[in-house]
């Protein structure tokens, strides 16, 4: 099982470990997860139609295609779509705790005042639908405010904090599993930061456990959500983004071995055991065999597009 990171102390690492070892112990295989990394993965896979590598990846998959970022091609036509098994619920934005800006409410005025609004994001994927959503909605609620709202761009997590601690950005894209600690900090530290957006669907963060993370308990995240946040896709409707874990094929292997895993994975589910470890390292349990998930994909793929392409002019 090859993954899309490189890193094996992220959540797309200890998720697959996770369905790794409860897939392995159901087909009676050895299941081993390495962390290659997105480009050297989907190589892995493409050289492989034997069905013996199958790669785990989320919506990076498809965003970074969306993006243009060299290397991502269409997943829809070049792999076979695999069943999703959890979301991540933690993408989130944040501003340092002594900024003006207290709400996206606040971010959003302050764009259409004139005030140009900062985001540290690492370009492509995950890290910077949240900030095509923001310039969307900023365009409907005060067209021509967009172009305040621009990107910094970084890397990883470590450097969009940094960026905020250097003052170099105004709102950083996050997660509740990397910034919480930062938000419990005091507002006299240099680091200390509050969350202004959650992006999941609230009926996925209702999912979560009652404690939250750290000190900030389910209750809290609500409030970052949408209804009570609000960041709009279309002036009628608030964007949602929930980050899916899926599993992806090489497109000539084998429908018998997709249909195997499909059936083991509804049987793991079923049983009920993987979703208390999943909910235990804060991910939602998320099955949905293969034909399920590809259509699901598939439609969020084309939503996005649409986002991305009306705020670069296309």
């Amino acid at each position: 099982m090859v993954i899309g990171s490189s890193s094996t102390g992220g959540d797309t690492y200890q998720n697959s470990v996770i369905v790794a070892e409860a897939l392995s112990q159901k087909l009676g295989v050895n299941m081993k997860v390495d962390a290659v990394g997105a480009n050297e993965a989907f190589k892995a896979l493409e050289r492989d139609g034997r069905g013996t590598t199958i790669m785990v990846f989320h919506d990076s998959a498809y965003l970074s295609h969306l993006y243009g970022v060299h290397g991502f091609d269409d997943i829809f036509t070049k792999y076979k779509i695999g069943p999703t098994v959890a979301i991540n619920p933690g993408n989130a934005y944040l501003v340092a705790k002594d900024s003006p800006y207290k709400s996206m409410d606040d971010i959003f005025k302050a764009a259409a005042a004139g005030t140009k609004i900062r985001v540290a994001i690492e370009p492509g994927g995950v890290s910077e639908i949240g900030f095509s959503a923001m310039k969307n909605a900023a365009s409907i609620l005060s067209p021509g405010s967009a172009a305040n709202i621009v990107s910094v761009k970084t890397g990883s997590q470590s450097d969009k904090n940094q960026a905020m601690f250097d003052d170099l950005a105004d709102v950083i894209n996050g997660s509740i599993q990397a910034n919480e600690q930062f938000t419990q900090l005091p507002e006299s530290d240099q680091k200390a930061m509050r969350f202004v957006w959650i992006t999941a669907r609230p009926e996925t963060i209702e999912q979560a456990p009652d404690m939250g993370m750290g000190k900030t308990t389910r209750d809290d995240m609500l409030k970052y959500t949408s209804p009570k946040t609000n960041v709009t896709e279309d002036g009628k409707k608030d964007f949602t983004f929930d980050k899916e874990f899926f599993f992806l094929y090489n497109k000539d292997m084998d429908q018998g071995m997709v249909d195997a895993i499909d059936v083991a994975l509804k049987d793991v589910f079923a049983e009920g055991k993987i979703q208390e470890r999943q909910k235990q390292a804060f991910f939602i349990p998320n099955f949905k065999p293969s034909k399920e998930a590809a259509a699901h994909l598939g439609e969020k793929n084309a939503a996005y597009k649409e986002i991305i392409a009306k705020i670069s002019g296309k």
